[in-house]
């Protein structure tokens, strides 16, 4: 019997229309790649349908074969660990289909493109014209509780600090780890830039754009001589299409690796010795496939951080806690269940999350 291949991309899930909207959106743009092969996707969280759905519609059509690829910009948590897990857990109940992992998007140069192409639009649609020896720019990773993911983003902003020839460029990361997007505008602000372009290096919309978004305006207002820019994120880009196109190639080649050198899981990262050997389990079985009882009402598409100011309003803080998903609400604490998370090592940096604490 011949084998028939399916290809199953694997998202995290949004409680905001708009990013669920823009991933179904990107699934979309690979199925014209693969014309011929069933194409399904699937949240790990609060989005319908989740992973374990789809893989049963590629099921029901016959697949005996399906590649799966993590939707996801770098291999954290989500990537190493939720995935595999809930395709290992399928796999297992179906023996008869053959369920291959590819890995994330990574570092790859037409990443890079898509983010240069952003930042291009951002440039172009400003007033004035501000030398680029003149301009700074802040590019934000998600954060993650894996330094191999935080250091990546980090790389990024070097090739396109040394792609476009800016004056100076720095990173920050929009929760779990440090410095969060207002400590480092705010040391940026100091280094006498006339123009600082703040760019989400985020497949995306949602609460967290919003949030780097509302940040920017915060310390834009404290910084009145300087021209504070917002860009886009990389969104459905055809780059990003090519790149995720090309992570589907590499599993049929057998090059679906990702790097193991610098995993936590595998080897003695430094300040993260206690996590080599950690079990790879998913934690998201108590918010899988909550669709519609999920989403955000404050919002429509587009997320205005509503949310946000409504935590705030309400006394509660942000829910922020060493791992790399976008909640998108309010955490209200008033359900019980079990992250299994391993503490992330700097959880009280000072300019971390522990900063996000705040009234008001």
């Amino acid at each position: 019997m011949s084998e028939k291949l399916g290809l199953m991309i694997c998202g995290h899930g949004s409680r905001n229309k708009g990013a669920v909207k823009q991933f179904a959106q990107l699934a979309e743009g690979l199925k014209a790649r693969f014309p011929v092969w069933p194409v399904e996707y699937g949240y790990l969280e609060f989005a319908n349908p989740v992973i374990h759905d789809g893989l049963t519609k590629l099921r029901e059509q016959g697949c005996t074969h399906v590649l799966a690829v993590p939707g996801m910009l770098f291999a954290a948590g989500h990537a190493k660990n939720d995935i595999p897990s809930v395709l290992n857990t399928y796999q297992a109940m179906h023996p008869e289909m053959k369920i291959s992992y590819g890995r994330e998007l990574a570092v790859d140069m037409r990443m890079v493109k898509a983010a240069g192409a952003r930042i291009q639009e951002a440039i172009d649609a400003a007033e004035g014209d501000v030398p680029l020896h003149e301009t700074l720019l802040m590019v934000v990773g998600r954060g993650a509780s894996d330094p191999d993911a935080n250091s990546n983003v980090t790389k990024i902003t070097r090739l396109l600090w040394e792609g476009f020839g800016f004056g100076w460029a720095e990173t920050c990361y929009s929760g779990v780890t440090f410095p969060l997007v207002g400590a480092g505008l705010e040391h940026a602000a100091k280094l006498g830039y006339k123009r600082i372009i703040v760019f989400p290096y985020f497949l995306f919309t949602g609460v967290l754009v919003q949030r780097i978004y509302s940040n920017t305006d915060e310390v834009a207002a404290n910084h009145p001589d300087i021209e504070f820019i917002k860009a886009g994120y990389l969104n459905d880009h055809p780059q990003v299409i090519d790149t995720m196109a090309d992570r589907v190639q590499e599993i049929l080649q057998g090059a679906n690796l990702m790097n193991c050198q610098m995993c936590k899981y595998r080897e003695q990262v430094l300040g993260f010795e206690a996590e080599v050997g950690l079990a790879q389990e998913s934690h998201h079985h108590h918010v899988e496939g909550l669709g519609a009882e999920a989403e955000c009402q404050l919002c429509d598409e587009i997320c205005t951080g509503a949310c946000e100011k409504q935590v705030r309003a309400a006394g509660h803080h942000y829910h922020d806690h060493g791992h790399s998903h976008d909640h998108g609400h309010g955490h209200s604490h008033d359900h019980s269940h079990d992250h299994h998370h391993h503490p992330y090592p700097h959880a009280d940096h000072p300019h971390g999350p522990k900063s996000l604490n705040r009234d008001g």
